[in-house]
């Protein structure tokens, strides 16, 4: 038997984590047919059926699983054994994957990148932008960044974007009008409010903090939704009352669209954490991702 290529392995191995060879190919930047034509080659290599194809989903068979279960530490361990030769570059390369909630995406990771990107030339960086809580390292991303209450045991974590970050609460000056300013949070239960919901089903309550008194509502309201761009829109249409990460509502409120409310009774909590396993042969776009990280922090300490 003909040993398998490598680069078929890890095809298999993005087929099977996304349940999608078109999912696959946009994050590879091949095309659908041939990660599919890829899988193939795989299968008649071993003489056996490793993904389950419909046209709806694709999922691995009983041995493309237990094959799965081996292959990935595997893989991990081939990655790390060449990118040993990464230690003798002058700047590193490869591919950065990481997984991060919207808000980072959205509000802090762009200048971030960019910086990075331009030190390091070599490196490719794949960002996943996604708010459901999944194992990061286990879908076979690099690093994840989750905040303080979401970090993983036994992991390195290292600061990044802003410190302290807050939940805003706003509302058109249209909707304040017809239905007036609430100034307690109790009184958002007598408001048409505009909610946040997860992938999961979800829907947190909102919370407040003022003088070390902490309240929790959950107020109802005619749109529910994981999209924040909806949410906005119809908050500045005069729909409802929003709440949201103050760097999501910044823009409206500085045009006028939104008007801040119960600014004291903001809560403030710890900004976000990139994360990844303590190891002792990190990926060299991972070392020097983080290195760059560090550098931003401690630029940003001194300018303070």
């Amino acid at each position: 038997m003909r040993p398998p290529d490598l680069s078929d392995l890890e095809i298999l191995m993005l087929v099977a984590q996304e349940r999608s060879f078109r999912r696959a190919a946009r994050l590879r930047g091949l095309s659908a047919s041939g990660l599919s034509e890829a899988v193939r080659r795989l299968e008649e290599s071993l003489g056996v059926r490793l993904l389950n194809r419909t046209t709806r989903s694709v999922t691995p068979t009983e041995a493309g699983q237990r094959l799965l279960e081996r292959l990935q530490p595997a893989l991990g361990e081939v990655r790390a054994a060449l990118d040993v030769v990464n230690g003798f570059r002058d700047s590193p390369t490869g591919t950065l994957r990481l997984n991060v909630p919207g808000i980072v995406a959205r509000t802090m990771l762009p200048p971030i990148v960019a910086g990075f990107l331009a030190r390091h030339p070599g490196v490719t960086v794949e960002v996943m932008a996604e708010d459901s809580f999944i194992d990061v390292l286990a879908a076979g991303y690099d690093a994840g960044v989750r905040y303080g209450e979401r970090l993983e045991q036994d992991m390195i974590a290292v600061p990044i974007g802003p410190r302290v970050q807050r939940y805003a609460i706003a509302a058109a000056p249209s909707y304040l009008a017809a239905h007036g300013t609430p100034r307690h949070p109790r009184d958002l239960l007598d408001h048409r409010c505009l909610r946040h919901r997860f992938l999961n089903g979800v829907s947190p309550a909102w919370e407040f903090e003022k003088a070390g008194e902490s309240v929790r509502v959950d107020p109802a309201g005619p749109l529910i939704g994981n999209a924040i761009e909806v949410l906005l829109a119809a908050a500045e249409a005069g729909q409802g009352v929003i709440s949201g990460f103050e760097e999501q509502l910044a823009p409206s409120i500085a045009a006028g669209r939104l008007v801040p409310i119960m600014r004291d009774w903001w809560e403030e909590f710890p900004g976000p954490f990139l994360y990844c396993p303590s190891r002792h042969l990190m990926p060299a776009p991972l070392r020097a991702f983080i290195d760059y990280l560090k550098a931003e922090q401690a630029l940003t300490m001194e300018q303070a």
